[in-house]
C-alpha cells in the first residue's frame, strides 16, 4: 500500500511531465514525442498496417479456397496444368506496385531523418561494454551513464531502464547526437523520438531529434554487444529551458571534462 501511495504522489508532484517506456502487453509503438516519430507512427498505422492486413486476409482466402475447391473428393482427376501466364504476370506486377506505394513515403521519412537541421545542442554518445558515455562538446561536460541496480531503484524508477546519470536536454530544441563506440558494435535507440543509430568503433554516425514534451524517455542498446547487452539503457530527460540552464551550471562543475579525464589517467597509470 505504501508503494502505491508513493507512485501516486510522484505522479502528482511531477506535474505535466511523464515517463515514456514500454508497457505490459503493449502492441503498438510508444507515444510519439517528436515529429520524426509521429511520421513513423502515421506511416505504420495509416499505410503499412492496412496493406499487411489486406494481404494476410487475401492469402488466407486463397488458402481456404484452394483447400475446399481442389480437395481430393471434389477432384478425382486432378488438373495437369503447369502454369498460367496471366496469373504469373499479375502476381509479379501487383506486389511491385504495392512495394512502390510503400517505398515512396518510406524514403521521405528516411531522408528527413538523415537531413539534420541547424542544431541548438550537440551531444556525443559513446557505447562501451556495457554502459554509455556522454559528452557535451560545447559545454566541456563528460560523464558515464550506468544502469541502476534493482536493489538501488527508487519507487518511480523502472527496472532495467533507469540510470545514474541522465542525458538532459531542453524541450523544443534541435538536438544533434554524434554516436560511436569504443569496443564493439552498439546501437543508440530512443523509440519515443524515432531514433536508432548504430554505434560503430572508429566511425561517427549522426542523428537528431526535437522533443516536444517534457518528461523522461527511455531506450536501450539495440545491437547485440555481449553478455550484458540488456543492461545498458538510455535515459533522456527533457526539461524546460530554465531547468536546463540550471542543470548546465551544476553539470559544468560536476562533470568537468578535464577533471574526469585526469582521474581516468591517474587510474590508468596505477
Amino acid at each position: 500500500m505504501k508503494k502505491i501511495l508513493l507512485i501516486i504522489s510522484s505522479i502528482f508532484i511531477s506535474g505535466n511531465t511523464f515517463a515514456d517506456q514500454p508497457k505490459d502487453w503493449q502492441l503498438g509503438f510508444q507515444n510519439p514525442a517528436s515529429d520524426g516519430m509521429r511520421d513513423i507512427v502515421n506511416f505504420h498505422n495509416n499505410l503499412l498496417l492496412p496493406i499487411i492486413i489486406a494481404i494476410s486476409v487475401f492469402v488466407l482466402f486463397l488458402m481456404l479456397y484452394a483447400c475446399v475447391r481442389f480437395r481430393a473428393s471434389a477432384n478425382p482427376n486432378p488438373s495437369k496444368r503447369t502454369h498460367n501466364v496471366t496469373v504469373e504476370i499479375l502476381w509479379t506486377l501487383i506486389p511491385c506496385l504495392i512495394l512502390i506505394v510503400m517505398a515512396v513515403p518510406s524514403f521521405k521519412i528516411l531522408y528527413k531523418q538523415d537531413t539534420i537541421p541547424k542544431a541548438d545542442l550537440t551531444i556525443k554518445a559513446v557505447g562501451y561494454q556495457w554502459y554509455w558515455g556522454y559528452e557535451y562538446p560545447d559545454e566541456n561536460i563528460i560523464f558515464d551513464s550506468y544502469m541502476i541496480e534493482e536493489k538501488d531503484l527508487r519507487v518511480d524508477q523502472p527496472r532495467l531502464l533507469a540510470v545514474d546519470n541522465e542525458v538532459v536536454v531542453p524541450v523544443n530544441k534541435v538536438v544533434k547526437v554524434l554516436i560511436t563506440a569504443n569496443d564493439v558494435l552498439h546501437a543508440w535507440a530512443l523509440p519515443a523520438f524515432g531514433v536508432k543509430r548504430d554505434a560503430v568503433p572508429g566511425r561517427i554516425n549522426e542523428t537528431w531529434f526535437k522533443a516536444e514534451k517534457e518528461g523522461t524517455y527511455y531506450g536501450q542498446c539495440s545491437e547485440l554487444c555481449g553478455i550484458k547487452h540488456a543492461f545498458m539503457p538510455i535515459t533522456v530527460k527533457v526539461v524546460s529551458e530554465e531547468d536546463y540552464k540550471e542543470w548546465l551550471s551544476e553539470a559544468r562543475v560536476k562533470f568537468a571534462k578535464e577533471e574526469i579525464e585526469n582521474d581516468k589517467l591517474k587510474i590508468a597509470s596505477k
